[in-house]
């Protein structure tokens, strides 16, 4: 459980679809001016430097945001997200944030910032990175017990992010369980779950199961730059979006239409659909 280290692959195309998905809640959650609340699950070490050993042994970034960073988008969602990586880069891609780091950057001050993360070497580089902040608290947890310890919080809107390795099928089980917590003591959160694509009936069992939960208003929105395969390796990734914000769906629509030319490797696809309706 403590192996996975999200600096292999950090900026691939999967972080692309996440963190543009993030980014468009996070901006129409500040729509308002009442502060909201941001819980990230399984948080990472928050920033990664692209020339680190770990991510050029890989070199993942290249077929994600390395593509993207010098583009001029038309989707204002997608021109947000690539503005924001830049604003950490001086004119060369050399920083990428994780999904912490993303909100730490579109937060406000009176937004709260939650978020935990279980790795030992992993946890001491994020919370260096909140000591000057007010409203966060940053742990070194189990994605499912913060969420007992931190939900729900004084703010009655925000967003969840859950995104765990998937490097046990258990893994799977539990996000459905600690799902049905959360949802439980926060109804009214935006969640965002991020799920790899790897084997197909597997990806649709999980979301079935998800849906059996009786959870209302599901939108999945999934991106992969090559097709199916019964294979090893991921193939694509999607977010599931519980409570999504009205306008989500066209904009990834056209989001994901102008990023299907510059990702695609090989029999591309996009799905973004309600799964379960309001």
């Amino acid at each position: 459980m403590l192996s996975y280290r999200h600096s292999y692959h950090a900026g691939n195309h999967a972080d692309v679809i996440k963190h543009l998905v993030q980014v468009a809640i996070l901006n129409y959650l500040k729509l308002k001016d009442k502060p909201f609340c941001y819980h990230d699950t399984h948080a990472g070490a928050g920033l990664y430097s692209l020339h680190s050993a770990q991510a050029q042994k890989t070199a993942e970034y290249q077929t994600g945001i390395g593509r993207l960073f010098d583009y001029q988008a038309n989707s204002p969602e997608l021109a947000a997200y690539i503005a924001l990586v830049k604003s950490l880069n001086d004119g060369e891609l050399e920083f990428y944030p994780g999904s912490p780091k993303i909100a730490a950057l579109l937060c406000r001050p009176g937004d709260t910032i939650q978020a935990t993360e279980l790795h030992p070497a992993d946890h001491p580089i994020l919370a260096s990175q909140f000591v000057q902040r007010r409203h966060c608290r940053i742990e070194q947890m189990d994605a499912w017990h913060g969420i007992k310890a931190m939900l729900p919080p004084l703010a009655k809107r925000g967003l969840v992010l859950i995104d765990p390795p998937y490097e046990l099928k258990t893994e799977y089980q539990d996000l459905v369980k600690g799902l049905q917590q959360a949802y439980q003591r926060f109804p009214q959160a935006t969640y965002a779950i991020w799920y790899p694509v790897i084997e197909r009936s597997a990806v649709e069992a999980f979301l079935t199961a998800i849906a059996n939960t009786g959870i209302r208003n599901q939108l999945r929105i999934e991106y992969s730059p090559l097709p199916d395969s019964c294979g090893f390796g991921m193939t694509g990734s999607g977010m599931l979006v519980i409570n999504p914000p009205y306008r989500l769906k066209q904009q990834m629509q056209q989001a994901l239409l102008e990023l299907d030319p510059l990702l695609a490797q090989h029999n591309s696809q996009i799905r973004i659909e309600q799964q379960v309706e309001e």
